[in-house]
């Protein structure tokens, strides 16, 4: 009998040593979305903007990451995880911890419904209610294998956020035209963007955002714009309809369909738009093709 009880004592020791001061969280929420992780990974990080302190993400994927959330006087850590169930729905679970106070959490969560608990929660269902309007502003469809297109182009190269990839398009969609056109330059297509390099852990972008045109004598130099061609490759191709600053949402998609096919691909997106936005209208009419090119057999 005294070993039952010391063996019964020294499971229960271990069980609050763990509970109190092993457990990685104060208090765990977990949810479904009809969304993929790349896109509710950017919708965290525009929710993040919301917040009077802005403390940076720390990135590991696109499945896991941690958020620091100015909550009152505190800074709670909010550690995601969210794990695809299938094509459209993931399982969101956030790991959430105040350093400060964490003990005094752990002990008043089991037979409380505390403050902290009630904050947290609304938090997060304030995020889902953003995340589910975010979800009706942009539609993506995967058409599958294609070809990128072949186009001479004048370009002017970018580094900035995803976020103001669309910013900085506009800021040079006019001095482009404006110079091609002075010098009588014949465009050939609507604008693209080629993703240069995407670095998802810097939350960097550099591209180059172009005009399609007729190679001519009548090229301008001027030191901000490139020259280049595009060659045809194979891309898988999906359809965006949406506002531009948020096309990476296809990016993503295409990512996802890539690994669930067990294709190849080259993380550097190719995207062509058909509107202008300076024109309005109802986004969800506005048109991208996106195109994510394939690794050659011999990458």
């Amino acid at each position: 009998m005294k070993k039952i009880i010391s063996i019964t004592l020294a499971v229960l020791f271990a069980a609050l040593l763990w509970y109190f001061f092993l457990k990685p969280q104060d208090y765990r929420v977990s949810f479904e979305a009809k969304a993929i992780p790349g896109t509710i990974y950017e919708t965290v990080k525009a929710w993040n903007q919301s917040f009077d302190s802005i403390l940076p993400i720390t990135y590991d994927s696109q499945e896991h990451f941690t958020q620091m959330v100015m909550a009152n006087d505190s800074v709670h850590t909010y550690e995601w995880s969210i794990l695809p169930v299938n094509d459209s729905v993931s399982k969101v679970v956030v790991n959430i911890k105040d350093a400060d106070h964490s003990f005094h959490n752990k002990l008043q969560v089991p037979f409380s419904d505390t403050d902290f608990e009630k904050g947290s929660r609304k938090r997060l269902l304030d995020f889902n209610d953003m995340l589910l309007n975010h979800l009706e502003s942009f539609k993506v469809k995967v058409e599958g294998q294609s070809e990128l297109f072949s186009s001479y182009c004048a370009c002017v190269t970018l580094k900035t956020t995803p976020e103001k990839k669309a910013k900085g398009m506009m800021a040079y969609y006019n001095f482009l035209n404006t110079i091609l056109m002075e010098n009588q330059v014949e465009l050939n297509g609507p604008p693209f963007v080629e993703v240069l390099d995407w670095d998802l852990k810097n939350n960097s972008l550099s591209f180059n955002f172009c005009n399609p045109i007729i190679r001519s004598e009548k090229l301008p130099n001027h030191p901000d714009i490139v020259y280049k061609r595009i060659f045809p490759k194979k891309a898988l191709k999906a359809i965006y309809n949406g506002n531009y600053i948020t096309s990476d949402r296809a990016w993503y998609t295409l990512m996802d369909h890539a690994t669930r096919q067990g294709i190849a691909v080259d993380p550097k997106p190719v995207e062509v738009f058909f509107n202008n936005p300076n024109m309005g209208g109802n986004e969800l009419k506005w048109r991208t093709e996106v195109y994510l090119p394939l690794k050659d057999s011999d990458e």
